[in-house]
């Protein structure tokens, strides 16, 4: 790229890392995932975070999708302008049923010590559906790996580089995109099938 005076502007711009951590540290859940990223069974494991965009203007995005390390498939997500409880709280709702419809085992999901995953709320719908409750350390989003990637990989593909566009016109192009990634984004360590096609292939053959 340097002989042929070629530059990568794509990744120039940085997306600001939403911090929503309040409260005491490791007063409401253990690091039950323990970075044990893999599971051979869908709705085993699930995993969350919040991030933020930036959009044309003074508005912000926030993003709160639920994903699920058996096939990397986002399971459910919320898009707000703020980062109020329903915005984890509506994709966890939306998740909780298609774990009493599917799940085979018990669900643990992780996220970090937000202050949503802190809230009474969001701890005891999680102990009423008998979902176990993991938490990052503080300051260490490697417990978060996945999602964090996940973010990595969005922010790469869809947003950085690009102009900025106001909330509804960013709220569209992510909606697409995650549509998009699950059902037709590619993975190496999913023999080449996007989550979704690695998700029914396997009932098929369990079937």
């Amino acid at each position: 790229m340097r002989e042929l005076g070629l530059k990568c502007v794509k990744f120039m711009r940085k997306s600001r890392k939403y911090n929503s951590y309040k409260g005491k540290v490791g007063k409401i859940a253990k690091n039950l995932l323990a970075r044990r990223f893999n599971t051979p069974n869908p709705l085993q494991k699930l995993v969350t975070d919040i991030t933020e965009f930036k959009c044309l203007g003074e508005e912000k995005l926030y993003l709160n999708p639920i994903l699920d390390l058996y096939n990397g498939e986002i399971l459910a997500f919320g898009i707000k302008k703020f980062p109020t409880l329903n915005l984890v709280m509506e994709p966890l709702e939306e998740t909780i049923e298609i774990i009493t419809n599917h799940a085979t085992y018990r669900t643990a999901i992780h996220s970090d010590q937000g202050w949503h995953y802190q809230h009474k709320r969001w701890v005891k719908t999680l102990k009423a559906n008998k979902m176990f409750q993991s938490m990052s350390r503080k300051a260490t989003c490697a417990d978060n790996a996945l999602m964090e990637n996940f973010f990595g990989i969005l922010k790469q593909e869809m947003y950085c580089g690009e102009k900025l566009v106001n909330y509804e016109e960013l709220k569209r192009r992510i909606e697409e995109y995650i549509y998009w990634y699950n059902h037709e984004r590619s993975k190496t360590k999913l023999t080449g099938l996007s989550p979704v096609e690695y998700r029914t292939q396997s009932s098929q053959s369990a079937a």
